[in-house]
């Protein structure tokens, strides 16, 4: 008989590593690819030559001292921004744990075992004693990652950190606009509010003229009585200015949370100056650039990494556990025993039940949502980019008639009562001036109200202050 030399294990070793390697090539997760922007190339309105919006500060875009300092107050006092915040830490948390999992948990312990046994259960004629004394340092079972599944889990959790920072610098941009507009609503009720105690005193005026008339035999009743409708119209007007007054105040105060003791003085709805130009530049790189898409490219690219993390799962796991240490029969001799383990463990999955293939179904899915998700976070940017544009040009051109009509009507009532003041006309066309004058007013202070309101929301929708800091 002949007898063959053993192989040599290293052919061996070199078949099993490149069979490693070539399943680990198999289970590698192409680079997320991010879809192009669903949206036109261009704005349907262009901005004239500006600044760019992420790089202005809202302190520089809102020159109101007041409203400066109920933004700021509101980013200190928002619950909803606290939430926000406290999201942020559970996410990077969360981070913290994924992240650990891809290292070896070492653990130190020490154990003694003392056993003292009668004759009667030993089998022997004397006691039997039993003593053993452990101190040792283990790892608990540690997965060798050859897959990159652990990696595809860590991967998934930091993008769902960065989103959930992300979204948090979105809420705050949204913020800052939502108490821009709510201080731009509060004064315009209150400008409504001057306008109706104006209005009221203009209507008893007049009824008071119109009554001493009558008491003369110059003034027809019919007159007095028409004073008195168009008096308790303006009461009545004068109540609603109130309550709308009221609750304009309750949602500032919502929003901001805890006001300041001691605000300065603001301005008029007419002073407010926000007049910093804003660039819209190409939608694919201005959009790009918002909180609000950022998380959402966050988000799809947790998803990716979860893809890549369920395909791993079909993959053998690799499992190590490993222990140093001491252990003798008497404490006083423990340190001269020195004990060693190793336990390496591979298991594959063979079948499942279709577990596995449906949470690998499960992440695709949810990849195709994130993606659609993504898609429409840019188109809905989009739009609110070209409203606020649109809104800005029209409502300039609205506030410049409302203007001229402002000064018509002042003239028409100018007229009216020189008329009625001369026999020609009756006291209806008089109310008549008067009421058409006080709705022209209410209409500029509203359109200066949406002026503002545009200007704030395309701060906001241009991603204001995003590389400009809080």
């Amino acid at each position: 008989m002949v007898h063959r030399p053993p192989r040599p294990a290293l052919p061996r070793a070199r078949a099993l590593l490149c069979a490693v390697l070539v399943l680990a090539g198999c289970a590698q997760q192409a680079p997320l690819q991010r879809p192009d922007a669903p949206v036109p190339a261009a704005w349907p309105g262009q901005l004239a030559d500006g600044q760019d919006a992420t790089r202005i500060h809202w302190r520089s875009y809102f020159g109101d001292p007041r409203l400066q300092a109920l933004i700021g107050a509101a980013l200190e006092h928002n619950r909803d921004l606290r939430i926000a915040a406290a999201r942020v830490q559970e996410a990077r948390a969360q981070y913290g744990i994924t992240r650990a999992d891809r290292l070896p948990g070492v653990n130190l312990g020490a154990q003694a075992a003392i056993q003292r046994s009668p004759p009667a259960l030993s089998g022997i004629d004397a006691q039997s004693n039993a003593d053993r004394y452990d101190l040792a340092v283990s790892t608990v079972s540690f997965e060798l990652d050859f897959w990159g599944r652990l990696a595809q889990l860590s991967e998934s959790a930091r993008a769902s950190y960065l989103a959930t920072e992300e979204a948090r610098r979105a809420l705050q941009l949204s913020l800052v606009s939502d108490v821009a507009t709510a201080y731009f609503a509060l004064l315009q009720q209150d400008e409504a509010l001057a306008l109706a105690r104006a209005s009221l005193a203009l209507r008893e005026e007049s009824l008071d003229l119109l009554t001493r008339g009558q008491q003369i035999g110059a003034v027809q009743e019919y007159d007095v009585q028409q004073a008195t409708g168009a008096l308790e119209t303006a009461r009545g007007t004068l109540f609603a200015a109130t309550h709308q007054q009221a609750l304009a105040s309750n949602r500032l105060q919502f929003l901001v949370g805890q006001a300041p003791a001691a605000l300065p003085p603001g301005h008029t709805l007419a002073a407010q100056a926000m007049d910093v130009p804003l660039a819209a530049g190409l939608p694919g790189e201005v959009l790009l650039l918002r909180p609000d898409v950022l998380a959402a490219e966050q988000r799809l690219a947790a998803s990716h990494a979860n893809v890549g993390a369920a395909r791993a799962a079909f993959f053998p796991k690799i499992m190590l556990t490993a222990g140093l240490g001491f252990a003798s029969p008497a404490l006083a001799t423990l340190f001269s025993g020195g004990a060693w383990n190793f336990q390496p463990a591979l298991t594959f999955p063979l079948f499942d039940g279709g577990r596995t293939q449906a949470q690998a179904d499960i992440a695709e899915a949810r990849k195709v949502i994130a993606v659609a998700e993504y898609e429409k976070t840019i188109q809905l940017a989009f739009r609110e980019v070209a409203d606020q544009l649109s809104a800005q040009r029209a409502l300039a051109q609205q506030l410049q008639a409302a203007g001229a009509n402002q000064r018509a009507q002042q003239r028409r009532l100018e007229i009216a009562q020189a008329r009625y003041a001369g026999g020609m006309v009756g006291y209806l066309e008089v109310l008549d001036a008067q009421r058409d004058l006080v709705t022209v007013q209410q209409t500029a202070i509203e359109l200066r109200r949406a002026q503002l309101d545009a200007s704030a929301q395309l701060y906001k929708a241009l991603g204001g202050g995003a590389r400009a800091g809080t």
